[in-house]
């Protein structure tokens, strides 16, 4: 398997559109969600704004809740798919969400070895949220791709995340109004091409 898991300094960050961005700049990737709570449904709206394909496979619960609380226990060695090929995975909520009573969304990180994006709010707060997510998947030996911030440009708070993160920023992405198939088209070619190999 090859490809990224998209990961967030926490929920609603922004990991769906950036999900989205990155199967637009990387078009023979599959988008997947293994776990999937609340009402939202990330895996249509990847792919009405990618266009691309996505892989309806998974757990889906209607509960806005934790998935540890929202369905019988979750087994990740049955989720991983089956077959290979490059996929754009994203990850409900943050790193260390509980999926069941031991393992956490890092744990499906690990199983499966992609590495990781993560997305961040450039708001007040967001250096400690996110060199502490930094510190969570570097403590499992996890690959980093680096760090895209989201919303109103600061360049200070980019800045202080690549120094004390010892990370890379490597886009800054704005909250689209309108967010449109071709506003993220035209944003989505600021994304490296060397993020997957």
């Amino acid at each position: 398997m090859r490809g990224l898991f998209v990961t967030g300094t926490d929920t609603n960050v922004g990991k769906t559109v950036l999900s989205a961005a990155l199967m637009v700049r990387y078009p023979q990737a599959c988008y997947w969600k293994p776990i999937q709570t609340g009402l939202d449904d990330d895996t249509r709206e990847v792919g009405r704004l990618s266009g691309g394909e996505v892989w309806d496979e998974g757990i889906r619960h209607p509960d806005p809740v934790s998935p540890h609380l929202a369905h019988k226990r979750i087994d990740l060695r049955s989720i991983l798919p089956s077959r290979g090929g490059t996929y754009i995975v994203e990850g409900a909520g943050g790193v260390l969400v509980p999926v069941n009573e031991s393992e956490t969304m890092a744990d499906l990180m690990v199983l499966l070895g992609l590495p990781v994006i993560l997305a961040a709010r450039t708001t007040l707060g967001t250096i400690n949220h996110t060199v502490l997510t930094l510190e969570a998947l570097r403590a499992r030996s996890l690959t980093i791709a680096g760090v895209v911030m989201i919303g109103d440009p600061n360049s200070d708070n980019s800045a202080a995340i690549e120094k004390y993160g010892r990370v890379k920023v490597i886009a800054e992405m704005p909250r689209f109004d309108p967010l449109t198939p071709e506003s993220l088209r035209t944003w989505a070619d600021k994304l490296p091409k060397d993020l997957i190999t």
